[in-house]
């Protein structure tokens, strides 16, 4: 499995059910937006560069923590922690890969002050069919990829990403409602305790 790896045809089912906007989003409503979601909690669906579709639950608590539940048959799980991301493969017996969130487009949304006009973050903004669409990469290390963000309005919701790693290869999230404001234990996001508890399986 190579989650986080991806499709714009969903977007067209969500932008066909919300309201209409005329302009797009500024930057400075969707930092404070991002920078408001203390925690979420979603089902999503993930569509992979190969055309494989998985679904499941994420919470992300914010900053640099995130929770991807992947549902039956997959059952794998992401974790990303104290500036890590592990990727669980329920089939394997192996270590968790890891590497740097740093590395990922994803720690953009993760930080803790999300700034989304400082110099060089953002490469495209646009409106397109009722929904502003924001891309976005660590100016300093471009190669790690990007991340493209889209919202709508009316209230601003983050509905999905779209996260091109540094091979160009797309993978899309999908969010479905988002639960905001729960209180989520670090336990959940700890990947040296779900090392351990898998250890002891």
């Amino acid at each position: 499995m190579k989650p986080l790896r991806t499709l714009l045809a969903p977007l067209a089912l969500i932008l066909s059910v919300v309201p209409a906007w005329a302009d797009k989003i500024p930057l400075n409503d969707l930092s404070a937006y991002l920078n408001s979601l203390t925690s979420v909690e979603t089902p999503f669906t993930q569509v992979n560069a190969d055309g494989s579709i998985a679904t499941g639950k994420l919470i992300i608590k914010r900053p640099g923590r995130v929770r991807f539940e992947y549902a039956p048959p997959d059952k794998s799980l992401v974790l990303a922690s104290s500036g890590n991301v592990a990727i669980f493969d329920a089939k394997s017996n192996q270590a968790p890969e890891q590497y740097p969130l740093k590395r990922t487009p994803l720690n953009l949304i993760l930080a803790a002050n999300v700034n989304l006009g400082s110099a060089k973050t953002v490469v495209a903004h646009t409106e397109d069919k009722n929904a502003t669409q924001v891309t976005a990469q660590d100016p300093q290390h471009p190669e790690y990829g990007q991340i493209a963000l889209v919202f709508t309005a009316n209230p601003v919701t983050l509905r999905q990403w779209v996260i091109t790693d540094d091979l160009g290869q797309q993978t899309t999230v999908i969010l479905g409602d988002l639960k905001t404001g729960g209180n989520y234990s670090a336990s959940l996001f700890n990947i040296t305790d779900e090392i351990e508890r898998r250890g002891k399986r």
